[in-house]
């Protein structure tokens, strides 16, 4: 039976509604040699972003998934603890982001470890947690894949191949993305366990219809930021929509979080726009209800779950 993997334990389909897949509890954008990366005291995260968990569930969000991993101050700890104090399942990758954010450890591990690191945060637990990672973050240059990169995103394939674990990859071009689909086939897995995060950023729009159909995940993750309207979000969703694809589009905000770079931990970005001003407004623009649970419901959940 097909499972999310959460910080409150495994989920099936009937225990969940709503899942915005691409959020933020805690990042640090500091590059991993600042000392300072990471650090900040779980009882102010909880203090910080307690409230706008609370806020998405009144919203009607029943689960989010926390796209932060390891190179950007990857607090599994603290994005537990604010998932028990709120009683909210969040599921917390495995994974690396892009260079200059690479830990000198994972620049140095042969593909074969790496393998055997995800796999194992997958399968048993992320540190010292006791939770399982509920997928595979990684990133990618914007103008391309570095050899690290192609290294990580292979050993991710590898243990992907192994798990069932989905891999999101912030990619900002096409061509790279669908590089780095190449690179997911000859290691064996498939395209359809692949989310092209960020994928609005791509203006060509029959480019990003052509990944699709390699049956990978679209996902539209900006919505409710500055410089990208509704109408922006509206016509890429029908895009995919009107070409058969919906059933592999994913929508979210890129919201949260703390920033243990600023001063407490920053103002954060409340997790509701979509559900309180954006899925109102594709409603009224003729997208049905049935079209916006798949989007919102069933897509993210076959998208995650394993």
């Amino acid at each position: 039976m097909p499972r999310l993997y959460t910080t409150l334990g495994p989920l099936e389909a009937d225990k969940v509604g709503m899942i915005l897949p691409h959020e933020h509890i805690f990042v640090d954008l500091r590059t991993p040699d600042i000392p300072e990366q990471g650090q900040a005291d779980i009882a102010d995260v909880q203090r910080l972003m307690a409230p706008q968990v609370r806020l998405a569930r009144a919203a009607g969000v029943s689960a989010l998934v926390d796209s932060g991993p390891v190179g950007v101050g990857r607090r599994s700890d603290a994005i537990l603890a604010v998932s028990q104090l709120t009683a909210f399942p969040i599921l917390i990758p495995t994974g690396v982001y892009r260079e200059p954010w690479i830990p000198d450890w994972i620049k140095s591990a042969p593909v074969e470890e790496l393998e055997m690191w995800m796999t194992s945060e997958l399968e048993e637990q992320i540190e010292d947690t006791g939770v399982k990672a509920g997928w595979i973050k990684l990133s990618a240059g914007d103008d391309g894949l570095t050899p690290t990169e192609i290294k990580i995103l292979r050993a991710a394939a590898r243990a992907g191949k192994h798990t069932g674990a989905v891999i999101g990859s912030h990619t900002i071009r096409g061509r790279v993305a669908n590089d780095q689909l190449d690179i997911i086939e000859q290691e064996g897995y498939s395209p359809e366990r692949f989310i092209w995060i960020h994928a609005h950023n791509e203006g060509n729009l029959d480019l990003v219809e052509k990944i699709a159909r390699r049956g990978t995940w679209i996902e539209y993750d900006a919505i409710g930021s500055a410089g990208k309207t509704d109408a922006f979000f509206l016509e890429r969703i029908r895009h995919l929509l009107d070409a058969n694809l919906g059933r592999q589009v994913l929508l979210s905000h890129d919201r949260g979080w703390y920033d243990p770079a600023k001063p407490g931990g920053g103002i954060p970005r409340p997790f509701t726009y979509i559900n309180q001003v954006f899925l109102p407004y594709i409603q009224r623009e003729g997208i049905h209800q049935e079209t916006i649970r798949m989007l919102t419901e069933s897509n993210p959940f076959r998208a995650f779950a394993r």
